[in-house]
């Protein structure tokens, strides 16, 4: 993929998200600072003498230039929902020799059930420059903590296990939570908003988290 993208690859940072909507099909999508080339990828793994369009490239200027406060969007956003703690419930060998060593730097962990990421995702969006408006057909209606439903929903979540490849002993090997959130937001601050859409949201952007994606709602009959 950062074969598509000129100049070295360390010099801006490339968000990214597999869709794997259609299984024998998924998408991927790609934010890129300089307009990428993907015609390599095509000869490579795909069919070159097929019809249609095989990528498409679309600048991101007339989606930011319509935010505004008040407005709302579709989205999806596939991400890493973690917290910091000191003291973990189940330590590993490695947080274990840390605390004994004395060190009291916190450690990130990754929040494993829906209930705990879903509210990681509703706690953060104020820093993220939106909220998420209460569900249309579930107005009037309240959960078990009294809040009203909000327009979200999970859709995938997966526990990802793997080697980092060349790299020191205690970094080699990667475990990541990634959960897919869909829903209706709606802006509260613009420009934090296209800091977010632009830069990601939250850890793990080199295994495919944090690309927010907007689109337009559906029209409601």
């Amino acid at each position: 993929m950062q074969g598509g993208i000129p100049g070295p690859p360390e010099r801006e940072r490339t968000l990214w998200r597999l869709d794997p909507d259609n299984p024998h099909r998924p998408q991927l999508f790609v934010l890129t600072t300089d307009k990428p080339d993907w015609n390599h990828l095509v000869e490579q793994a795909g069919w070159p003498g097929a019809e249609g369009e095989h990528y498409a490239v679309r600048d991101y200027a007339p989606l930011l230039q319509q935010l505004a406060p008040g407005r709302s969007f579709a989205f999806r956003l596939t991400a890493n929902p973690v917290q910091n703690t000191n003291r973990p419930d189940k330590p590993t060998a490695r947080q274990k020799a840390r605390t004994e060593a004395g060190d009291r730097r916190s450690f990130r962990l990754g929040h494993r059930t829906a209930a705990a990421q879903l509210g990681w995702f509703l706690t953060c969006t104020a820093r993220w420059g939106f909220d998420i408006p209460t569900a249309p057909h579930l107005e009037g209606t309240h959960g078990t903590d009294d809040e009203p439903p909000r327009d979200i929903r999970i859709t995938t979540r997966q526990r990802h296990s793997f080697d980092k490849g060349p790299a020191t002993a205690k970094e080699a090997h990667v475990v990541m939570n990634s959960v897919t959130f869909e829903g209706r937001l709606r802006i509260t601050d613009p420009a934090i908003l296209t800091g977010r859409l632009l830069a990601g949201i939250g850890p793990s952007k080199a295994y495919g988290c944090g690309l927010l994606t907007l689109a337009p709602l559906p029209e409601r009959e």
